[in-house]
């Protein structure tokens, strides 16, 4: 016996009203996922805020570091890096003071802040914790010796606070950001 028409129809709608609910509920789960930490996050962005000009960068003793960082294999880019060498030395992690600032190259040699990066040499870090440093529910990465920075093992944790990253948030590398200086990758 095959079930009538009108039951086969009201079957297929429950059935897509149970999917769509579901969808609803994961989409609010990311929602207060995303939502979680965004006071945090202001919090950072308005201690930040007076770095998108970099002579305030350098007058609080920002500097360049390194070169700036692309990944050729299409995961966008580090952007440059402005660091605070005594921060970075001292073994501790404050989230309204970044061991370093993320700027963009732009057409005709401005800087625009893109993000932080907090960063914490691991023995300085270990020398005092059982575990890796977090921010914001993120666990750092571990970057160990032999890097192209020439540093010894370290923990970093970006935050692309003011250029959004379609790989997330706090991931390394930002498809949004090149250093090829036009702003906006090709």
């Amino acid at each position: 016996m095959t079930p009538s028409r009108p039951r086969v129809s009201r079957l297929r709608s429950i059935i897509a009203g149970a999917v769509a609910v579901s969808g609803l509920l994961v989409l609010l789960g990311q929602s207060i996922a995303i939502g979680a930490g965004q006071g945090e996050l202001a919090a950072v962005r308005a201690a930040t805020d007076k770095f998108h000009s970099i002579p305030a960068a350098e007058a609080a003793g920002y500097g360049p570091f390194y070169i700036c960082t692309d990944d050729n294999g299409g995961a966008g880019a580090m952007g440059q890096h402005y660091v605070k060498g005594a921060l970075v030395g001292d073994g501790a992690i404050d989230p309204l003071t970044p061991e370093a600032l993320v700027y963009e190259p732009m057409p005709g040699g401005n800087l625009r802040l893109v993000g932080v990066e907090y960063v914490v040499f691991k023995a300085d870090w270990d020398a005092n914790h059982s575990s890796p440093p977090q921010l914001f529910g993120h666990t750092f990465f571990t970057i160990p010796a032999g890097n192209r920075y020439g540093l010894p093992d370290f923990y970093e944790l970006h935050a692309w606070i003011w250029r959004p990253n379609p790989s997330g948030i706090f991931q390394n590398w930002n498809p949004k950001v090149t250093c090829r200086g036009n702003g906006d990758p090709a």
